[in-house]
């Protein structure tokens, strides 16, 4: 027999920046791809990547800030970079500093290590974030974020992809795809993928753009928070009391109070996630009318925590969503939770990018590219690299 190749050699190697707890590293090895390196700031994030993914010697994980990674740390054979920079200052709950903030600004510590790891740079790059970086600062930030890239070589492709079109969940992301050699520019009317919000970005000529041609993702799930629920006796402790219950009910609007008043009265067992909201001043609870969650959110107070709640059979009962059910709405039910405490586990669900949004486009998009089945883009179209 001949030498036989190790299968970790054949997958293209990543770099994975802000990795948080490791949901885009499920992603991207569910498509055939393994992560090297990654990195995080928040020891609570790096004990629950270290559950799930154990020790191994072909992988390496920075703890601590991305300004003080040297380049001499990173692996030099990567095929991918992906990055999911802190989104607090480019969200509306963040007060929007945009790039330049604190946290999200971290992502220029991205670019300057890019940029230093000169002609060993990946082919390809991803930048994940919420969709407020497209209209932070009046899109100057997604402007400054797609020209960064270009200064670097890349051309740049803008995706906005809702994890609702894999699981229960409404999370609207946006994904920054460069490509030294991007695929050839296909322009598509009433995009999914590229939506009129969007459509700005390619009509900037000062941008150095690509649209590839990709199959239609999957139509947004109109049910299924019901089957992610975790299973729960009556009189488990987690249901919240007679007092708490009938606050929560109280506090609803007059029209939800009907809402959920018709859905108890029904035949039948259904489940709805509710949330606290301000207003005009008084927090107050909101119920979901659809099957659906709303968007998982880190758990910094009561506020940005998600409730489930029980109606029908003329029973109505309302506790926290749990860890477990976290999980599950972001594609990674058999996430090893065994060290976790609970809100360690919210945080970090909350803060992250849905594991099958990431195995979508990194299928069908970035293993593509790589591996050279795209068309390419003319020679014509290519920009020099920044050394």
């Amino acid at each position: 027999m001949g030498e036989l190749t190790p299968i970790n050699a054949a997958r293209p190697k990543v770099l994975e920046f802000f990795a948080g707890i490791g949901l885009a590293r499920m992603g991207l090895e569910s498509a055939g791809f393994r992560v090297a390196w990654a990195n995080d700031y928040e020891p609570d994030k790096k004990a629950m990547y270290d559950a799930q993914f154990r020790h191994s010697d072909d992988h390496s994980f920075a703890l601590g800030d991305i300004g003080k990674v040297k380049v001499a740390d990173l692996p030099r054979d990567a095929s991918l970079a992906w990055a999911s920079s802190p989104c607090t200052d480019l969200s509306l709950a963040g007060g929007r500093a945009g790039l330049a903030g604190a946290q999200s600004g971290t992502f220029w510590h991205f670019i300057r290590l890019l940029k230093e790891l000169e002609d060993d740079r990946p082919e390809v790059v991803v930048l994940e974030n919420v969709v407020g970086l497209a209209t932070s600062h009046g899109g100057d930030d997604l402007t400054a974020a797609i020209r960064a890239f270009n200064e670097l070589g890349y051309s740049v492709d803008v995706l906005a992809v809702d994890a609702r079109r894999f699981v229960p969940q409404s999370r609207p992301r946006l994904f920054l795809v460069g490509a030294q050699n991007p695929p050839e520019d296909i322009a598509e009317p009433n995009s999914e993928l590229r939506p009129d919000w969007l459509q700005w970005v390619y009509g900037d000529k000062s941008l150095r753009t690509h649209r590839a041609a990709l199959p239609a993702p999957p139509a947004p799930k109109l049910t299924g928070l019901g089957d992610e629920v975790e299973e729960m006796g009556l009189d488990d402790e987690r249901w919240w009391d007679r007092d708490r219950t009938e606050a929560f009910v109280g506090s609803l609007s007059l029209a939800q109070r009907e809402r959920v008043a018709t859905l108890r009265r029904e035949t039948g067992v259904k489940y709805r996630t509710a949330y606290r909201r301000t207003r005009n001043g008084v927090a107050v609870w909101e119920v979901r009318a659809d099957d659906i969650s709303g968007c998982l959110r880190t758990a910094r107070g009561g506020s940005s925590k998600q409730a489930v709640v029980r109606l029908g059979n003329k029973r109505l009962q309302v506790r926290w969503m749990t860890p477990r059910e976290y999980a599950r709405l972001m594609g990674a039910g058999d996430y090893d939770l065994s060290t976790a405490r609970t809100n360690q586990a919210l945080f970090g669900f909350g803060d992250a990018v849905a594991v099958p949004a990431v195995g979508w486009l990194a299928e069908h998009y970035l293993m593509p590219i790589i591996k050279g089945s795209m068309a390419r883009a003319g020679r014509t179209e290519q920009v020099a690299s920044v050394k």
